[in-house]
């Protein structure tokens, strides 16, 4: 399988550049579905969903085929399972984790996601790239989330399970205020797993066993 798990999208060429070599065709030939379920009750200054544009704009920039948008919790599985067989990327965007765990499960695509993933290449931003992991516990932590919790009461800690390793996104982000080096170095002895702090300028580039940090930015890694 293979991924690319970035923080902030496709923010720079570096990280555009590594999800054309996972893919394997040029960016005119390659089509995207983009879910953005996990924004639906992010609740940012207000309600304010600039961010999510800016997200479809950087996808919008880079030239690709077809951008197909695909929200798992308004359609029924007839209609989104054959939009996301069509695409090339599955492109999972951000905002509440749990929120998405809920309606990946709800939906069914949790259960089909691994089949698909088999000749498709899964691509995250932030919640989406943290929900891929075996465990949310290090999203839970209010020290560096402000107490984000599971949907509907929900307090599994259960991801997709695709990875041994925990994904902290926003390193160093104006927004996120906590999530810094000595607030994760702390929280990092909590943890056996690897943990993986990036920027908005970086991502991991993930094919089979080979994990790759792409960055034009800052990252952290601890427990490694």
């Amino acid at each position: 399988m293979k991924f690319l798990l970035t923080s902030g999208g496709i923010t720079n060429k570096s990280i555009a550049k590594a999800l054309l070599k996972l893919v394997g065709k040029k960016a005119k030939d390659i089509r995207i579905a983009f879910i953005p379920t996990a924004a639906n009750i992010a609740n940012d200054d207000g309600g304010n969903k600039i961010w999510l544009i800016e997200d479809l704009y950087n996808l919008l920039k880079q030239g690709y085929k077809s951008i197909d948008i695909v929200d798992i919790s308004a359609l029924p599985k007839e209609n989104w399972k054959g939009r996301l067989k069509a695409a090339d990327v599955l492109f999972f965007g951000g905002g509440n984790t749990f929120y998405l765990r809920y309606w990946l499960k709800k939906s069914g695509l949790w259960k089909i996601l691994p089949k698909l993933l088999k000749n498709r290449v899964y691509a995250g931003i932030s919640a989406g790239s943290m929900i891929t992991t075996k465990n949310l516990a290090l999203s839970q932590s209010r020290r560096l989330y402000y107490g984000e919790r599971d949907y509907r009461g929900n307090r599994g800690e259960d991801g997709l399970g695709f990875f041994d390793f925990h994904f902290r996104p926003h390193l160093d982000s104006i927004y996120f205020t906590k999530v810094r080096r000595k607030f994760l170095k702390k929280i990092a002895k909590e943890f056996q797993q690897p943990i993986y702090a990036l920027d908005d300028k970086s991502a991991l580039k993930i094919s089979g066993n080979k994990i790759e940090i792409i960055s034009e930015g800052k990252y952290l890694v601890f427990n490694k």
